[in-house]
């Protein structure tokens, strides 16, 4: 390539339409290096290999928002990128297999009556409850909490048992009907309000190596810049619940763990 690709022949190039070249340079993506005399869009080598890297990161479901701000980042690397791709293309395999076996037991289990164990039946779910994660939450909370705290977060997730999953489905009903409750007696520091911050925090251990203090206050006061988490509490529990369990946690934490936020 020495004068570059036309939109129609980087499009036939990379197998997206010319339409979707075009939305990419609209909201800032991907955008052509310079236009021809005749007004066409003009994409060199520069503009190749970004288009490349946005694939792989459509391949993993990730918003073209997130990507923009990713790529834009001043520290990122192609490099790093492309192990991060490697990493995670070759995940989403592994779990890709694990569910076919798991489809393919299941199906002998039903035409051949060959046994198969309630552990069996789930095996490869929690890396597909991961991956949901990572589409709605990834790219955010690597940028907020790094790549080793999430992926140590996601192999502890993928250790968690059935009944594991259905204990958290429990606590996390509990959470909000004592955050309810707290809120009816309108006090954070009564028993209410502990109890539903001690819960919180159960809640929280289900899902990290380690509780820590900070990081518990770090996340609630991140629920009150998230409207996404916002709602989350406030929708079940009522207006204004996301700011209630601040409150009870902050009680929580000074007064029961001697942690003043």
């Amino acid at each position: 390539m020495t004068e570059g690709y036309r939109i129609g022949q980087l499009a036939e190039l990379a197998g997206v339409s010319t339409r979707t070249l075009r939305y990419y340079d609209e909201i800032g993506l991907l955008c052509p290096s310079g236009y021809s005399p005749a007004g066409y869009r003009i994409y060199r080598q520069g503009e190749v290999d970004l288009l490349q890297h946005i694939l792989f990161y459509r391949e993993l479901d990730i918003e073209l928002d997130d990507i923009r701000r990713m790529i834009q980042d001043p520290a990122y690397r192609k490099i790093d990128a492309l192990e991060r791709h490697r990493s995670r293309l070759l995940k989403r395999i592994a779990r890709l297999d694990r569910i076919l076996r798991t489809l393919e037991r299941t199906i002998q289990s039903e035409e051949q009556g060959v046994p198969m164990s309630d552990k069996d039946k789930f095996s490869g779910f929690a890396d597909a409850l991961i991956a949901d994660n990572e589409k709605r939450h990834g790219s955010e909370a690597r940028q907020r909490w790094g790549d080793a705290e999430v992926d140590q977060a996601n192999d502890r997730l993928r250790g968690k048992s059935k009944e594991d999953f259905a204990r958290f489905e429990a606590l996390s009903a509990e959470v909000l009907e004592r955050l309810k409750a707290a809120m009816a007696d309108g006090d954070p520091a009564g028993a209410e309000g502990r109890r539903c911050a001690e819960l919180h925090r159960q809640f929280l251990e289900f899902w990290w190596d380690e509780y820590r203090p900070e990081a518990h206050w770090a996340l609630v006061e991140m629920y009150l810049q998230d409207e996404r988490f916002t709602a989350y509490y406030d929708k079940p529990a009522g207006k204004g619940a996301t700011v209630f369990l601040k409150r009870c946690v902050a009680d929580y934490l000074k007064n029961v763990l001697d942690f003043t936020p």
